[in-house]
């Protein structure tokens, strides 16, 4: 999993809470051991957040890979820094301003299970 970083985006689906249909974004990402970090702009009114604090089961797709994880907005405050840094690092070279968009967004982590 050491080269998920290489891709820029990641494709996350989850289970809409009330339709229980599919619910796939496009989001950016970065990767730590087998958790990916996720900054929801829109917090917790985003509805990829609300389906995951309904029911944690994600697909994520990354390249021509997919995983299966489980989600979580993440309260931690130490791994919620990493979260904050972690991103605007990884995407510097194509947006200016991104450490204080992430001190606003939710971070949400998807756990990645073994394949």
């Amino acid at each position: 999993m050491d080269d998920l970083d290489r891709e820029e985006f990641c494709y996350v689906t989850t289970v809409g809470r009330r339709s229980g249909k599919p619910h796939t974004i496009e989001i950016w990402f970065a990767a730590r051991d087998n958790t990916l970090y996720i900054l929801a702009g829109g917090g917790e009114s985003a509805d990829w957040v609300k389906n995951i604090e309904a029911d944690p089961s994600a697909v994520v797709k990354i390249g021509d890979r997919a995983y299966r994880g489980n989600g979580r907005v993440v309260t931690d405050t130490d791994e919620s820094n990493l979260a904050r840094e972690l991103i605007p690092i990884k995407y510097a070279h194509r947006e200016d301003g991104l450490e204080a968009w992430a001190l606003t967004a939710l971070p949400v982590s998807i756990e990645l299970k073994p394949r």
